[in-house]
Order: C-alpha cells, then sequence, then structure tokens
C-alpha cells in the first residue's frame, strides 16, 4: 500500500496534477494553522496539508511514513510553484479557466450546504418506516423470464412472426436473425422487471402467459421486437433493513430539494438570455446567482453516495 501511494504521488507530480483533484484555487485556504512549507512567500498551511493528505490517503499524515510525508508535501509545493506561475501569466482570466474555478466554486459550495443543511435533519424513523411502505406498496410483485428478437424494421419482423407462425422455434430464429447480443443464448434475458427494459416492451411482456409470444411487433428506441414470455415468479420487496440506507438517501435528498426550492423562490433572479447582443453579453454575470443553488438541487446532496439497490 505504501509503494502503491508513493508510485501515485510521482505519477501525479509528473504529469503537474498533484492538486487538481483537490484544490482549484491559485494558493491553499487561509487558516489559523501553521505553514509546512512557503512559496515565494505563500504559505501551505498544516490544516491544508492535512486535508490533502487525507483526501488522497484516507489516512492523517501521522498514519503514514515520513517518505510518503515528504512526498505528499513535495506535491503540495510544486502544486503551488505552478498555480503561481499561472496566476502570474493571468492565466486564471483567460479562456475557459475562470468559468472552470467558478464552476468549482459552485459545486464546492452546493456540497457544502448539503452538508451543513442536513447534519441535524436525518430521518426519523416514522419518516424512514412510511418511505418504506411506499416502495412496498409501489414495488412489483412479479418478475418475467422473456425472450426476444430484435431487429431494424416493422415489416421485417413481421416476417418473423409469420415464420414462427409456421413452426419455426423462437430460438433458432433469435439467432439467426435477432441483432441483440442475447441472440447467442436464443434470446433469452433471463429474468427482468419492469424498472429495467422499456415500458413498451414490460407493457407487452406482462400481456403474455408464459409460453406466448406477441403476435404484434413491439417498438421500442432499440428497434422492433418479438418477445415471449418463458415464466413468471413471484418476488418480494427488500426488507427494510436492505432498504435502509437507499430510503435515508432518498429523504435526504428530498429534503435537500425542497429547501433549494424555497431559496429558488425567494431569490430575485433576472434572465437575459434571449433579449439579443447586449443581453447575451451579460448573460455570463446574470447566470451565476441562478447557478448557485440550483447545482446541489439536481441530484442528491454531494456528500451523500450514489443510490444502490
Amino acid at each position: 500500500m505504501t509503494m502503491n501511494l508513493l508510485r501515485n504521488c510521482l505519477l501525479a507530480t509528473a504529469l503537474g496534477l498533484a492538486l487538481g483533484a483537490c484544490q482549484p484555487k491559485a494558493s491553499a485556504p487561509a487558516d489559523a494553522s501553521p505553514a509546512v512549507a512557503t512559496v515565494n512567500g505563500q504559505p501551505i498551511s498544516k490544516g491544508f496539508y492535512d486535508y490533502y493528505v487525507k483526501s488522497l490517503s484516507g489516512k492523517s499524515p501521522a498514519d503514514l511514513a515520513p517518505d510518503i510525508r515528504g512526498k505528499l508535501l513535495d506535491n503540495m509545493v510544486h502544486g503551488e510553484v505552478i498555480a503561481q506561475e499561472a496566476v502570474k501569466q493571468g492565466l486564471d482570466k483567460t479562456g475557459d479557466t475562470p468559468y472552470v474555478l467558478e464552476l468549482s466554486r459552485l459545486q464546492v459550495l452546493g456540497q457544502a450546504l448539503g452538508e451543513h443543511y442536513l447534519k441535524d435533519k436525518k430521518p426519523t424513523d416514522a419518516e424512514l418506516h412510511a418511505e418504506y411502505d411506499a416502495y412496498v406498496a409501489a414495488a412489483p410483485k412479479v418478475e418475467y423470464h422473456a425472450r426476444h428478437i430484435l431487429v431494424a424494421t416493422e415489416p421485417f419482423a413481421e416476417k418473423v412472426v409469420q415464420r414462427l407462425e409456421r413452426g419455426e422455434k423462437f430460438e433458432d430464429l433469435a439467432k439467426a436473425e435477432s441483432m441483440d447480443p442475447s441472440k447467442t443464448n436464443g434470446g433469452d434475458l433471463g429474468w427482468i422487471r419492469p424498472e429495467q427494459v422499456p415500458p413498451e416492451f414490460m407493457k407487452a411482456v406482462a400481456a403474455l402467459k408464459p409460453g406466448e409470444y406477441s403476435k404484434t411487433p413491439v417498438q421500442t428506441p432499440f428497434g422492433w421486437h418479438i418477445v415471449e414470455l418463458v415464466e413468471t415468479r413471484p418476488i418480494a420487496p427488500q426488507s427494510f433493513e436492505e432498504r435502509k440506507q437507499r430510503i435515508e438517501q432518498e429523504l435526504e435528498r428530498k429534503k435537500f430539494k425542497d429547501y433549494i426550492d424555497e431559496l429558488m423562490r425567494t431569490a430575485q433572479i433576472t434572465k437575459n438570455l434571449d433579449q439579443g447582443a447586449a443581453g447575451s453579453a451579460a448573460a455570463p454575470a446574470a447566470a451565476a446567482p441562478e447557478a448557485t443553488p440550483a447545482a446541489p438541487a439536481s441530484a442528491a446532496p454531494p456528500a451523500t453516495p450514489p443510490a444502490k439497490n
């Protein structure tokens, strides 16, 4: 592990990217902690160094060997020298760089706001169980074992149906005519649930009895399908404990979105995007206030990991 971390540090230094993932600004943030290094009069604080070490290694500096601690500090010094030179040449104000820095600011502040707002708003047991009950009510009760033949056009799909009507085997036709990778298995898709396939496809499957195939081809964004239902079986929803983490994340998303929606309702926002050349010139300045609250509202608070089934 130590050698891998050292190798990663060396690679980051060689690429000039040592600080890219952790610090978008040109210099370390000011804090009251002592400096661990100074670059052209600009201190690199111990607080910033500790944050960098933890973000890269997941450990505190005290848990790392001295050579690793020194290499990480070298990385920060290297990054600071590069950043200072970029600012000296005015690159922080040219090209796309100002917009990248501003976008980073919006994202970081959005994450900070999400963490701060949700810190004392953990879902209650009542909220968790109410959300779980809603999940159980909406969860599919049956899953389907299906096959399909996927072709590019409706006329060709109709010809495939005619061949099935004349007695050709579904699996053989899938291997010969389907353009889906499942053709190698005779079109077998295994067990599927409604959330896993396009709604048109699911509707056709659910209308069949085991052993039947769709006499009318089904169109989805992927093409035209002839669907066969092999069998069905009942499924049980996840238990409360299995679902609990995801429910917590969903409730936090909802709470934070409601909070941001209220901020958007009370914010004074002016949009000039479609008011001609003069309005277009003013658009970047007008866009910033709108983007600040909107960024974290489109997904979970950045500190919340993506939900998993």
